[in-house]
């Protein structure tokens, strides 16, 4: 490791001990994601930047997913922001977040759901999966059956961890 990264590695080191930065993911270097995302935005010519999005991830019940995302800025800019506000909304609510992690946690039936505390009633919890449903949180897989489609766990992973404080 040349001077450069070691100093790097202790200011990262030391900002993550501070509190103002979060621990370094796996890979070579602090930052090697966004070194990988800089070289292809500069072989693909993009002056604006861009934006990257990946997980690998492996759910409680065995089921494992690997995905990534990227968009340039100037699409994202350009884009129609009010066309993802469904998707949003059906997130602000904590009895849906809480329906999306016993979902992901293992629990798949609207019985078992509507049996955990603080979900509310039948019919609210009944509600609240219709409204993840149509914002494509999750998917109606038969009988009563529950899942979060495999296009959608590492976004609502991304989206939750954006959320942090």
């Amino acid at each position: 490791m040349d001077l450069e990264q070691r100093v790097a590695e202790l200011e990262r080191r030391m900002a993550a001990l501070e509190g103002s930065a979060p621990p370094a993911a796996p890979g070579e270097g602090a930052l090697w994601a966004l070194e990988g995302l800089k070289s292809q935005l500069e072989q693909a010519g993009s002056e604006s930047g861009g934006v990257l999005f990946t997980g690998a991830v492996r759910l409680p019940r065995g089921e494992r997913y690997e995905w990534q995302y990227g968009a340039l800025t100037e699409q994202l800019l350009d884009d129609d922001w009010s066309a993802t506000a469904d998707a949003f909304a059906a997130l602000g609510h904590p009895v849906r977040l809480r329906l999306l992690r016993e979902v992901l946690g293992g629990r798949s039936t609207a019985a078992e759901l509507a049996e955990l505390p603080e979900t509310g009633t039948t019919g609210q919890v009944y509600h609240h999966l219709r409204q993840l449903t149509g914002a494509g949180w999750l998917h109606a897989a038969g009988r009563g059956h529950y899942e979060v489609p495999a296009a959608r766990v590492v976004p609502l992973l991304v989206a939750l961890t954006a959320a942090r404080p």
